[in-house]
């Protein structure tokens, strides 16, 4: 998900990441809090103080929402959920699951884990605070611990909206899954939860921005936006998982595909196959032996004048292993070979022949005409 992740450190064997987007809501943090915040908490201090303030602020904003996600992390790997990493990009914090909690009560585990991380250290944050206001006369480091306390406060119970992905909407989900034992259903109602806040934080920026507060309308427009697509990806994840639950690769590929050999030209191969079959991803095969593959993306390299002339076994391209995968293939696992690569289309192969071709739109339309009956035009 976050391709463009800077890793910078391993904390009790989780990976630490920062998206670069999190240097956006990093400065423009420190900017709010050095002119606006902390000069009307603490008036007629130097500009260099409230600088300071600033920084220490927002690194202890970065420190509670490293903690928030951290917890949920912790209760996760406890009850067996891998986690692939922490990142830090612009809307706060995310805990990569390598894979979905098997039950309710693990699902409300580890969403409850984060709200209480955050309500804690609000908690803490108060108490050092008034501890070090009756004890000196520190004001500005009472102050930043007040910041930190309150932003806590806001995060824990901003979370616990019950919209769908945040903390409140995955307890939402445990609590309907618990309830009817099905977790499809459960994630389509809390999805939609999502959705509608969505769209309830998007209306509240418009009205701000015709309002004259800018920087507050963009800021809901764009969480609201972030909820919105992670509310409907969540639910097609939930749906394909469902769905593609014990299918293999050799259930869904295309049986005897259009193949080409060697020896006929780009010519004759445009249009007797790209055009008149309309297909663009074609082994290459000659006596029954899969030489290797060709598409538009080779074709994009050869003058159209020179297409006459030239036959696919001059230009096609070779075996890659990265485009061959077995009939056995688990569909789930396919699904990650194309989140990483990019790769959307795939030659079946099995001891060096071609069982066939499966793309990512065969698997988009299975899972369109295999819906749930219960789940049509649900999610809008």
């Amino acid at each position: 998900m976050f391709s463009n992740a800077v890793r910078l450190f391993s904390l009790n064997g989780f990976d630490i990441k920062v998206d670069p987007s999190w240097l956006i809501i990093a400065a423009l943090i420190t900017w709010s809090l050095s002119q606006q915040y902390f000069p009307e908490a603490l008036p007629d201090a130097p500009q260099v103080v409230y600088l300071v303030m600033a920084v220490v602020g927002m690194l202890g904003l970065f420190g509670s929402l490293l903690l928030h996600e951290l917890a949920h992390s912790i209760v996760a790997r406890q009850l067996g959920v891998p986690i692939k990493s922490i990142t830090l990009f612009i809307f706060g914090g995310m805990a990569e699951l390598g894979t979905e909690p098997t039950s309710a009560r693990d699902e409300f585990r580890i969403a409850v884990a984060g709200p209480l991380m955050s309500f804690s250290l609000a908690f803490g944050f108060w108490i050092l605070a008034q501890m070090i206001w009756v004890a000196s006369d520190a004001t500005a480091l009472v102050e930043v611990l007040s910041y930190l306390a309150l932003i806590n406060l806001v995060l824990a119970l901003f979370n616990l909206v019950p919209a769908f992905p945040l903390d409140g909407g995955r307890i939402l989900r445990a609590y309907l899954w618990q309830r009817s034992g099905d977790a499809l259903a459960a994630t389509q109602a809390a999805a939609r939860s999502g959705t509608i806040f969505a769209y309830f934080l998007m209306m509240m920026g418009v009205m701000a921005l015709f309002q004259g507060a800018f920087v507050a309308g963009l800021w809901q427009l764009m969480i609201g936006g972030f909820v919105l697509i992670a509310a409907r990806s969540s639910y097609t994840s939930q749906l394909a998982r469902t769905v593609f639950d014990g299918k293999r690769v050799s259930a869904l590929m295309t049986h005897d595909p259009v193949t080409v050999a060697p020896d006929v030209t780009l010519s004759e191969f445009v249009n007797r196959i790209v055009l008149g079959l309309g297909v663009t991803f074609v082994p290459v095969v000659e006596d029954n032996v899969l030489l290797g593959h060709i598409d538009q993306s080779v074709l994009s390299k050869i003058d159209r004048e020179n297409w006459t002339n030239t036959q696919v076994g001059d230009v096609f391209v070779g075996l890659d292993r990265g485009l061959m995968i077995a009939p056995d293939l688990p569909v789930p696992e396919l699904f990650e070979i194309i989140s990483k690569t990019g790769q959307r289309k795939f030659m079946v192969v099995l001891d060096h022949h071609l069982h066939g071709v499966i793309t990512l739109a065969d698997l988009t339309r299975y899972l369109n005409l295999n819906r749930l009956p219960h789940t049509r035009g649900q999610i809008p």
